[in-house]
């Protein structure tokens, strides 16, 4: 029964929402079923009043939105396996439906072979979807449902198991990528990943460009993205590709430097280890839309 499949949530924040993320604590415990565990992790920032059961760190330092989930999947147990699956959710985000935990429910157990849920994430006031939150390239239509080969990492759900085979999340990526980084990781192990847009979570319209780091780390993490999961042959032809969309696609000349300075820092700095994904991984890609040339 889909009942007995247990789910928990992990939640980062730097705790300067604490409204937010008290309301994100209510919508998952308004969620219909069982009750959804959770786990709150203060990144680099002590922790707001949290209701009782909440399962809690506080690291000394910002780990990083990968670094800091990791710690939360370690809060319910070795790998999440305390629990199924593990949710990640923005603490500014809300689950503004109680079924959301059911379907998940629903979807894990009747498809052994998924390993990850992406959630539609739809503006509060508009219910606009933005293009870049559906995590494929062909995005016209986000109430569409499809597989897919990435996810959105605030807005998703990964099946535990999926941890001992894959990994968890690269840490030294801090922030951009890392959910690409653990996908093709849990495509190459076997594993499906769905884009569903019935399991809806609330976040404002923001863009990613709002966060200083982000062209270094978009270009940098693109690098270790490709030096750490593509075949060698494929690592010049994807690189190259994201070179030249990013200068058609003109940044302003900050950014355009940041990011060339984090292309340079992306093949002079350390990225983990090198795992090169199957050459059926990379067909399986091509098949699902999303070939790892772009």
């Amino acid at each position: 029964m889909s009942d007995d499949f247990r789910l928990g949530a992990v939640i980062i924040t730097m705790g300067n929402r604490p409204a937010e993320l008290n309301a994100l604590i209510e919508s998952v415990r308004a969620q219909q079923g069982p009750p959804v565990e959770l786990a709150v992790v203060g990144n680099g920032a002590p922790l707001p009043p949290l209701p009782a059961g909440v399962r809690t760190a506080e690291l000394p330092e910002n780990l990083g939105i990968p670094g800091g989930r990791n710690v939360g999947i370690e809060l319910f147990g070795p790998d999440g396996r305390d629990v199924d699956a593990v949710l990640f959710l923005d603490d500014d985000g809300l689950l503004p439906n109680t079924d959301s935990a059911r379907l998940l429910r629903e979807a894990f157990t009747a498809d052994p072979s998924l390993g990850i849920v992406s959630f539609r994430i739809a503006d509060p006031e508009t219910g606009t979807t933005q293009r870049r939150h559906v995590p494929r390239l062909r995005a016209s239509d986000p109430l569409h449902g499809s597989r897919v080969t990435t996810f959105l990492g605030g807005a998703s759900a990964v099946r535990s198991a999926v941890f001992p085979q894959a990994g968890q999340l690269p840490a030294e990526f801090f922030y951009a990528h890392e959910e690409t980084d653990l996908a093709w990781r849990a495509l190459d192990a076997g594993w499906s990943i769905d884009y569903r847009p019935d399991v809806v979570l609330h976040h404002p319209a923001t863009s990613p460009a709002r966060h200083a780091s982000y062209f270094h780390n978009v270009a940098r993490n693109r690098v270790w993205l490709a030096r750490r999961n593509l075949p060698a042959p494929l690592v010049p032809l994807y690189l190259g590709t994201w070179f030249l969309l990013t200068v058609l696609r003109r940044p302003p000349k900050e950014g355009l430097r940041a990011w060339f300075g984090g292309f340079r820092a992306g093949w002079s700095e350390p990225c983990g280890p090198r795992r090169p994904m199957k050459w059926s991984t990379v067909w399986r890609l091509t098949r699902l839309g999303r070939p790892p040339i772009i």
